[in-house]
């Protein structure tokens, strides 16, 4: 089975499944946002705006290493979040947002 709906019995009668096409195109623009702004937070903060080697030195690589995990880890829980909360929404009690 083909996560575009190219499998057997998936494919609608006009041969393309356009709603598949369309989550893998938001989760691309999620995806290539969540990197974009990552680079550039990691890089402000971590590298110096004079460039004085051409690799980055031990202080620079460590802490782009740590600023790239913590950035990571944000986005995982904020992203569990997100699905905790539209799967409480989509509870039948599901009339209040709870706490944050």
């Amino acid at each position: 089975m083909s996560f575009l709906g190219r499998g057997p019995g998936n494919v609608p009668a006009g041969g393309v499944n356009f709603e598949k096409i369309e989550l893998a195109v938001t989760e691309l623009d999620t995806v290539t946002d969540f990197f974009n702004r990552m680079v550039s937070s990691c890089h402000a903060k971590c590298i110096s705006a004079r460039y004085a080697e051409g690799d980055l030195n031990k202080g620079e690589s460590v802490c782009i290493d740590r600023c790239v995990a913590k950035f990571t880890e944000v986005q995982k829980k904020v992203g569990e979040k997100l699905q905790s909360r539209g799967a409480a929404n989509a509870s039948p009690a599901a009339g209040s947002f709870g706490s944050l």
